[in-house]
């Protein structure tokens, strides 16, 4: 087996083990309509990503006045949340000269976002299943409508 196929085989088993129920669309259109609603808020246009532990993008919506560069930026920020295990603005400080993880955006050939909007999913027990992405506004703007994001998909996954 090479690697691709030990990484799909977690994949499906991780896949298999999750809650089918958090990753509901109906819940995740109210996530996305929370996020919207906050973006409208600080008029800014902004793409919202949703996505597994298995790094499958579940939902995935860019507002109308969002600019281009968003719709890449939003899936690399949710998987750069569950990478990490930590919220992309907390990825910084790690990643900058003299830091522990100096050059880890280079080793992973720029798929790791190490600014605000990317917030990981997780269970009361800590272990996570998911992140959201947020992007398009400035990064205080980004991180504002990710933490909206999160309380409603906290709040719908009950």
């Amino acid at each position: 087996m090479d690697k691709e196929q030990i990484n799909q085989v977690i994949r499906e088993v991780l896949a298999n083990n999750s809650d089918d129920q958090l990753f509901e669309r109906h819940k995740m259109e109210r996530v996305i309509d929370a996020a919207v609603a906050k973006a409208d808020e600080l008029n800014v246009g902004v793409t919202i990503c949703i996505m597994d532990i298995t790094n499958t993008v579940q939902m995935l919506y860019h507002m109308r006045n969002a600019n281009l560069v968003s719709s890449t930026l939003a899936p690399k920020k949710a998987w750069s949340a569950i990478a990490m295990k930590e919220p992309t603005k907390d990825i910084s400080k790690d990643i900058q000269p003299g830091g522990p993880l100096y050059q880890m955006e280079t080793m992973l050939d720029g798929k790791l976002v190490s600014f605000p909007g990317g917030i990981p999913l997780k269970h009361d027990d800590g272990k996570i299943f998911g992140a959201i992405g947020c992007s398009g506004g400035l990064i205080e703007q980004d991180q504002a409508i990710c933490e909206a994001a999160v309380r409603e998909f906290m709040k719908e996954r009950n």
